[in-house]
């Protein structure tokens, strides 16, 4: 085996190629992972949040209950106060609907401007059913959402809404 001297061009081509990649490595390695950090993220997938409201305390008539968490944006953390319409169908499961009416996103009430056993949105009139259901013939065409429900130590915790297909 015979070992060939390396020239000094060959020598600084060799520098000066590692020193570039290295340069090009550390200009790009930032950018790379601001690209892949939010795939890799935990998300807040399933996550809940428990309510001041107690479940043996619900009945059949649907009853608002405001909740609150802290959400972090980065590094910002805000308190995010949202409401959910709940109560026990006739099979005693819990239910609980987004009041975000799917028109315009007004918010609906429950048995508001003298409907009964409905939601009302004040906006544009729309009409929902006890289930969220959307009622033909008025302005919205989907039913409302419904968030994912669980117990703990007796209290109401909900999920993310999602929204329901009611045939």
């Amino acid at each position: 085996m015979s070992k060939q001297p390396v020239s000094r061009r060959q020598f600084l081509n060799y520098t000066l190629t590692g020193v570039g990649g290295f340069m090009a490595a550390g200009m790009l390695m930032p950018m790379v992972r601001f690209a892949i950090d939010p795939v890799l993220a935990h998300g807040g997938k399933g996550e809940y949040h428990t309510t001041k409201q107690k479940v043996d305390e619900l009945s059949t008539k649907p009853t608002r209950v405001d909740f609150s968490y802290e959400q972090k944006d980065a590094w910002y953390t805000s308190e995010v106060t949202q409401t959910a319409w709940v109560y026990k169908n006739e099979k005693g499961e819990i239910v609980a609907l987004s009041p975000v009416c799917k028109h315009l996103g007004c918010t609906v009430d429950w048995e508001g401007s003298g409907h009964k056993s409905q939601f009302y949105c004040p906006c544009h009139g729309g009409l929902y059913e006890k289930s969220g259901k959307n009622v033909p013939g008025t302005p919205p065409t989907r039913p409302l959402d419904r968030y994912q429900t669980k117990v703990k130590d007796g209290f109401l915790q909900l999920g993310k809404p999602e929204p329901q297909d009611i045939a």
